[in-house]
């Protein structure tokens, strides 16, 4: 838990942290010279601002609400008027219906085992009960100017679904926005005393976006999965989420175009070249690579040593475009980017084609035309009679032609509900002895057809059948299973019959499926 300032890639300095940072940004609170940046590390629910490399102020989020019930239990426990089961018990029942959450200490009272819960109530009793939230995000907002040598605010975001911004100088609470959830991720544009729009990604998976005066989001993007990172291009809205896909919405929250992306993204950033009016979106990966793109084209692949897991880029030192990147293990990635890169922008159309923009040349309405339009408004209820006459009749003669393919067994498939079974027979060989084989499957997605029966009915003086009956294996859905059997010409006629194939469920005497067999003339005992 530490502060480390690099100059070039030599460590300048290193500052102990009492907790594990949130966010950090630098920014300009006073406008008196030399205008020297502070840096604003969140940390729990206080804010260490740094000036000069040195600790120069902290700023502690207001406590919450108390619930009024908590605090009347915590005070007779003060007053040793009840035990820490019995407190164990209210606490459990105020944290069921009471609206206003518990705080800290009673939440960790709640899960200690009941030996340990005697020293942790003498321990405590006797301090004052507080809830505080504490700080998921934060970023910048210009406070009444646009130069890059403005004075800032910061906007934190906690984990009581609040929006914060916070004056440069004395550090108070100028506005308060509410969410519907707990923000992880901040961008903003504008001034705050002239005109700004706040972009807010929340963990249910949503981007919330206010204006200057909003108390609540005027417009709600819902994202296909949880934000790994938001970044505003333009005024357009790009967002990476956890399914691999990289979506862009308008800022009122139309979507524009979805890309899938080769692995799990990491963080996000935008790359903005001002020299060459450039700007493009930075999305590292977790296949070691960091992607860019402008809107939807893939411009450029940057290939690291390990997963990078934050992203800069920006003016450091005196390099203007410098991309400065810290990975999973530790290490500190810095590139410079040439000044005669130029970046091949692709395709950078975005939405509809521009064809679906033509206009077609659609011809005049003729007189038919409009006599016919005009047939069709005064015989719109005789028209519609002939046309249900004749879809019934289409229905009519649709019935019968399946009634009569059932009857004739010209498309064995079974028609009812139960084992929805489909079949065809294949006969090998020249004879006296054929090869039949029975292709059955069944139809269903996802359920099996099991305790099925196969049933052959044939002239037993013309053809013999070591297996005129046996059971068929379990059906999977999606397979096709082959059963064969041997058929045996007794004539020498050359003379062929009709063998009917049945498809029984066990236990059933009706059968699910049947099919006729046009066997073929055995050309072995003819030519005998």
């Amino acid at each position: 838990m530490k502060l480390k300032v690099y100059q070039g890639t030599d460590l300048l300095s290193k500052n102990a942290l009492p907790d594990l940072p949130a966010s950090v940004a630098a920014f300009l609170m006073e406008q008196h010279e030399p205008r020297t940046p502070a840096v604003a590390v969140a940390s729990g629910p206080f804010i260490y601002v740094y000036k000069n490399l040195r600790p120069y102020f902290k700023f502690t989020l207001p406590t919450m609400e108390i619930n009024p019930l908590e605090k009347d239990v915590w005070e007779q426990v003060k007053e040793d008027k009840i035990d820490p089961l019995t407190l164990k018990e209210m606490l459990e029942m105020i944290r069921e219906k009471a609206d206003i959450p518990l705080s800290v200490r009673s939440l960790s009272f709640l899960a200690l085992d009941p030996p340990e819960m005697d020293s942790f109530v003498n321990q405590y009793k006797m301090q004052p009960i507080k809830r505080q939230t504490v700080i998921t995000c934060m970023s910048t907002l210009k406070k009444n100017m646009a130069d890059e040598d403005a004075i800032s605010c910061l906007v934190i975001g906690t984990e009581s679904n609040e929006i914060l911004v916070l004056d440069p100088e004395a550090f108070t609470i100028l506005t308060r926005m509410m969410l519907p959830s707990v923000p992880a991720f901040l961008d903003i544009m504008g001034q705050f005393d002239v005109e700004y729009r706040l972009t807010v990604a929340c963990r249910n998976g949503c981007v919330y976006i206010f204006r200057r005066d909003s108390k609540r989001p005027k417009y709600c993007i819902e994202l296909s999965s949880q934000p790994v990172g938001l970044v505003r291009v333009q005024k357009n809205i790009v967002t990476a989420c956890s399914d691999q896909t990289l979506q862009g919405h308008t800022q009122k929250g139309k979507k524009l175009w979805t890309i899938s992306l080769p692995a799990t993204p990491m963080t996000m950033s935008l790359m903005d070249q001002k020299s060459r009016g450039f700007q493009a979106v930075l999305v590292a990966l977790t296949n070691m690579e960091v992607h860019m793109y402008q809107d939807k084209s893939l411009v450029n692949v940057i290939r690291t040593q390990d997963v990078v897991t934050s992203i800069c880029f920006g003016r450091y030192g005196r390099e203007d475009n410098t991309l400065v990147m810290t990975t999973k293990g530790g290490g500190l990635i810095i590139k410079i980017l040439k000044r005669t890169a130029v970046f091949d922008r692709g395709d950078a159309s975005i939405g509809a084609p521009i064809a679906q923009s033509i206009k077609l040349n659609v011809p005049k309405k003729t007189k038919l035309y409009v006599d016919q339009t005009l047939r069709e408004r005064e015989c719109s209820a005789a028209m519609h009679q002939v046309f249900q006459m004749e879809l019934n009749r289409v229905r009519l003669l649709a019935a019968r032609s399946y009634v009569r393919a059932l009857e004739s067994s010209l498309t064995p498939i079974a028609g009812t509900q139960q084992e929805p079974l489909k079949m065809n027979a294949v006969v090998q060989g020249i004879g006296p002895t054929f090869k039949l084989t029975l292709h059955l499957q069944t139809t269903s997605a996802t359920r099996p057809a099991i305790n099925l029966l196969i049933s052959f009915l044939y002239d037993e003086g013309l053809y013999y059948m070591a297996r005129p009956f046996f059971k068929a294996p379990m059906l999977v859905p999606g397979l096709n299973y082959p059963l064969e059997t041997f058929v045996e010409c007794l004539s020498d006629k050359g003379i062929s019959d009709i063998i009917k194939v049945f498809v029984l469920q066990e236990g059933e005497s009706t059968p699910l499926l049947m099919a006729h067999i046009n066997m073929p003339v055995s050309e072995g005992l003819a030519a005998a």
